[in-house]
């Protein structure tokens, strides 16, 4: 009965052709075996073109990390890191590094600048009428918006261009989100976007922008813009604050800042807030006093830095005292009405 039941078992197998040996062996020397769909990843077939390495751009300006946040004329006196460690990689852009930026390899003159400008307002197009705007702006200005970039304390960012075109290729418009330090200066922040990415900014409310891409935008022929691998180490600038400030005795600028930290503070900031009225306070205030104290608690220590070199520009006015996040200015100059010197 066993001889029966193994007969019956093993006749579906007789109908099975075997491939000879002699094929299997040409398989595995020519390495087909390793090729089978079932143990190897078929590559499919890119429909972007990849763009040779290393890469050109043509935009007219240099490539920083952060456009908003940094000042191209202030030089640094040192580096935390070689400056030949480029964060866009090695070989992958035609651009040196120099610690701060990938400047620009050919001067660019007049008449191209020019004819940036005319390709500019080519791609923008004709205004947009009021209904147009309002539908624009109805359809991406709620928090709700998919489209949506957040600005922190770093700013317009490299990368950011890059998102902004990236957005564009499937809408008309990007939402853009302000946060920290950057909305002490708003003006400079749209001045970035417009500048760098070719956009026209269509609406803005306190820490709010809208990003129009232009009429006859064409996402084929976006500009390239090589990505940045890594933040790259902050350099090294002169002190932001001095022992002894220019124009006063060691003991007037000690009496100054002792007033500073025993004064009530004008105002308090959050992190990552808004800080959109600061400047408009802190100049009314300083019509009535020479010294003001900021209770900057939790913002950090690097944004309190930021806020102070930020109140300075704008104001202005002279930083004396970073102390326990608290930031205390001065309004500066014996000859401004008001000023008083306690002996």
């Amino acid at each position: 009965m066993n001889r029966i039941r193994v007969a019956r078992l093993l006749r579906p197998l007789r109908n099975l052709t075997l491939a000879p040996a002699s094929r299997l062996l040409s398989r595995c020397s020519n390495g087909d075996l390793q090729d089978d769909p079932p143990f190897s990843r078929i590559p499919k077939p890119s429909s972007k073109p990849s763009n040779p390495l290393p890469l050109h751009s043509d935009l007219p300006f240099d490539f920083r990390y952060s456009y908003s946040e940094s000042d191209p004329s202030l030089r640094p006196i040192g580096f935390r890191e070689p400056p030949r460690f480029s964060p866009f990689g090695p070989g992958r852009l035609d651009r040196g590094w120099n610690g701060v930026s990938a400047p620009v390899t050919r001067e660019v003159g007049e008449m191209e600048r020019a004819m940036e400008e005319e390709r500019r307002k080519a791609v923008l197009g004709d205004p947009l009428t009021e209904e147009e705007v309002a539908e624009l702006v109805e359809k991406y200005r709620h928090s709700d918006c998919f489209r949506q970039i957040n600005i922190g304390k770093d700013g317009v960012t490299h990368n950011m261009l890059v998102d902004v075109h990236d957005h564009w290729k499937r809408s008309e418009a990007v939402r853009i989100q302000c946060l920290g330090v950057p909305t002490l200066d708003m003006d400079n922040v749209c001045f970035h976007l417009e500048d760098k990415t070719g956009g026209k900014i269509i609406y803005r409310n306190v820490n709010i922008i809208l990003l129009y891409r232009g009429r006859n935008y064409d996402p084929k022929q976006r500009p390239i813009i090589p990505v940045m691998l890594w933040k790259p180490y902050a350099p090294i600038y002169p002190r932001l604050v001095k022992n002894v400030v220019d124009g006063l005795t060691f003991e007037e600028t000690k009496e100054l800042r002792d007033k500073g930290l025993n004064s009530p503070a004008l105002m308090k900031l959050t992190r990552n807030g808004v800080y959109v009225n600061v400047v408009d306070r802190v100049r009314e205030a300083f019509k009535t006093s020479d010294v003001l104290r900021i209770d900057c608690t939790h913002v950090g220590r690097n944004d309190c830095k930021k806020i102070g070199v930020k109140l300075r520009d704008l104001v202005p006015c002279v930083p004396l005292l970073f102390k326990g996040e608290q930031i205390v200015i001065w309004r500066g100059g014996r000859n401004k009405p008001g000023f008083q010197q306690n002996s």
